[in-house]
This record gives structure tokens, C-alpha cells and sequence, in this order.
């Protein structure tokens, strides 16, 4: 049933409907590249229509226990409770259509790099990898380490991994609709391993995130020509190699200069197709920051997804606090944190965020 307050929500129930026809068909059945495209879509109407229905319930059985109201007192009453629940079930639909970052959905590639502070950075860096591997975990989603550059004390000078959900997931439980917010400087406060007179340290990383393009992502094209591929010698942890093979591959995109390094896979093939699906990433980002900007409507979360000058974190083993300073968010269960108990860290940008998008509604 259409509703012309809402003509969004019918709009997209109609092609909720639509999606759900198409995707019991045959033709995509079969299509794996379309079926997960259809699937995605159908995940970020999901939210909308559960919503939209919902309201045209109580919407519905309202103007009903009107009509019987002054004939049952049952009805009167049923009304009543009615009229007080419709507000909030009609602002549920108003949050729900209100535009989501379209990539929500999207898993994520992650770069961490250590930054000043030489060893301890790396060390800390390392420290930041293995939060979100658990924070991963407990998410059920999976982590695959693509690149990664070690030291000698099990600290990490920069890595790469992928950081994947399984299935298709609603829009809101994406991993990029959580990692997005973790692009930036990590600051830590502490006494390093390194250091003999027990003086306290402030060193950092930088982490950088993007969501990952699709194999087939037509959004974004890539000219043979405009590649550049080295291939080079696989390594371990301390520069020991790990095979005799030339498998690792180096990519470098012309045009912009981006470089994409990929030696976790066993095959130079493998490699290869990592690498330009990262590089796809990397191009799609860049292309969404470029439309968002000219179109002066980029959200703070997305450019600080992006920005690894800005300092978002930190981290104060001393006093086990932790910070975030674009939400003022602070809580002493840094202990907790680095073991992968990051949620309510990252439920507090996802709130700001929220908040800004309401804002910018009315």
C-alpha cells in the first residue's frame, strides 16, 4: 500500500519487491557478479522497507480502532495506545531514508603504519593490527594480511589486510560502515620496551582505510597501458624469503601515481589480482572523495577516512585510557580495547555521525 507521505518508501518497497523477483530468477541465479550486486541492494532497502511497513501498520490498524472506537471501549483505548506509538515508529522511517554512505556495505581494505616514535611506533602499530584482527573476530567477520613488513622486536612497520563480513550484510552492519571511522593518527602514551629509565613515550600510527571495490566493479575502468608492474622476490618476517620464486608483485597506477605491493598470495597470477583489486579500491576512494568535494557535501567521517594527518585516537597506557577526539568519547578499559572491545569506541563517531546526518535532514 502507497502512501503519499511518503513517496521514497514506496518507491523503494516497489523496488525492494522488484529485486526480490529478480533475484529468484534463473538468469541471475546463475550470475554470481549480479546476484551479489542485487543482494547488496536488496540489503540497503532492507532497513526502509522494514520501517516503511511497520509505520503503515500502526498507521493502518489506527484509523481502524477509530472507526470501531465509539462503539468499543476496547477499541478507544487500542487507539489511544496507537496515536502514542505512531511518532516514533514515523520517525524510524524518517532516520531510515534518510541517505547512507553508499559503500556501507562494503568490505574494507586497511593500511597501518608505524610513524614517529621508530621501534615503539612499530610496536604499537602492531598492537593496533592485532586489535582489529579480534575486533574483527567478534564481528564474525574474516581478516587476510595481503602485505606486511615486520621487525625484528614483532613490531610492524606497515601493513595491509582485507577485512571481509560474510554473506551479503545489511547496510548498517557493513564493515565499512564501522572500519570507516578508524582512518587517521593513532596517538600511544607509554613506557616502551626500549626505553631503560622508565620515561614515558608518545609515538604513532597512521591507519588508512578504504572500501574494497568488487572484482567486477564497472564504476571503476582500468587502461592496461596505464599500468606499470614490477615483480620481485616474496619475503617473511625479517626480510627472509619465504620462496624461490618471483611471485610478489609490485603495481603502479601512471595517472596517479598510486603503488599497490602484493606478496601474500602464493602465485604471481593471485598476486596479480589482488593488486589490481586493491588499486581499484584505492581508485574508487579517490573518485567518491573528488565527487563528494565537488559537490561540497563530504562528511566528516569520510574525509577522515582519508586524512591520516588528523589525530582521532589516543591511547594512554598509564592511566588504561583511551580517547576519541571527534566524539570526546573516553573510557579507562584500554586493556579492553586492544583486545578487540572496540564497539562502543566506534558507536560513538557512528553516533555523531547519525546525529550530522539528522542535522543536515532538517
Amino acid at each position: 500500500m502507497a502512501d503519499e507521505q511518503f513517496p521514497a518508501a514506496a518507491t523503494a518497497l516497489e523496488e525492494y519487491n522488484s529485486i526480490e523477483q529478480q533475484m529468484a530468477s534463473p538468469e541471475i541465479v546463475s550470475n554470481p557478479d549480479k546476484l551479489r550486486k542485487l543482494g547488496r541492494r536488496h540489503a540497503e532497502l532492507g532497513s526502509i522497507v522494514s520501517a516503511y511497513k511497520s509505520w503503515l501498520q500502526v498507521k493502518d490498524d489506527l484509523e481502524a480502532a477509530r472507526e470501531m472506537a465509539s462503539e468499543d471501549a476496547d477499541f478507544a483505548a487500542e487507539a489511544k495506545r496507537l496515536e502514542s506509538e505512531l511518532p516514533a515508529v514515523e520517525e524510524k522511517l524518517r532516520t531510515a531514508l534518510i541517505p547512507r554512505d553508499p559503500d556501507d556495505a562494503r568490505d574494507t581494505i586497511m593500511e597501518i603504519k608505524a610513524g614517529t616514535g621508530g621501534e615503539e611506533a612499530a610496536l604499537f602499530a602492531g598492537d593496533l593490527l592485532r586489535m582489529y584482527t579480534r575486533y574483527a573476530e567478534k564481528r564474525g567477520w574474516t581478516v587476510s594480511v595481503q602485505s606486511e613488513n615486520t621487525t625484528e622486536l614483532g613490531g610492524v612497520k606497515d601493513v595491509q589486510i582485507a577485512i571481509r563480513a560474510k554473506g551479503t550484510p545489511a547496510p548498517e552492519d557493513g564493515v565499512w560502515a564501522s572500519m570507516k571511522y578508524e582512518g587517521g593518527v593513532h596517538r600511544v602514551q607509554r613506557i616502551p620496551v626500549t626505553e631503560s629509565q622508565g620515561r614515558i613515550q608518545t609515538s604513532a600510527a597512521g591507519v588508512i582505510v578504504f572500501p574494497e571495490a568488487d572484482e567486477d566493479d564497472d564504476e571503476i575502468e582500468i587502461d592496461p597501458k596505464d599500468l606499470k608492474i614490477d615483480i620481485f622476490m616474496s619475503s617473511g618476517p625479517g626480510g627472509q624469503s619465504v620462496n624461490t620464486t618471483y611471485s610478489a608483485v609490485r603495481m603502479t597506477h601512471i595517472p596517479t601515481g598510486i603503488v599497490v605491493s602484493m606478496q601474500d598470495e602464493k602465485s604471481q597470477i593471485q598476486n596479480r589480482a589482488s593488486a589490481l583489486r586493491v588499486l581499484k579500491s584505492r581508485l574508487l576512494a579517490m573518485k567518491h572523495e573528488q565527487e563528494a568535494a565537488e559537490a561540497a557535501d563530504m562528511r566528516h567521517s569520510q574525509v577522515r577516512s582519508l586524512d591520516r594527518s588528523e589525530r582521532i585516537r589516543t591511547y594512554n597506557f598509564p592511566e588504561n585510557r583511551i580517547v576519541d577526539h571527534r566524539t570526546n568519547y573516553k573510557a579507562y578499559n584500554l586493556d579492553a580495547v586492544l583486545n578487540g572491545d572496540l564497539q562502543a569506541v566506534i558507536d560513538s563517531d557512528i553516533q555523531a555521525d547519525e546525529a550530522e546526518r539528522l542535522a543536515n535532514q532538517k
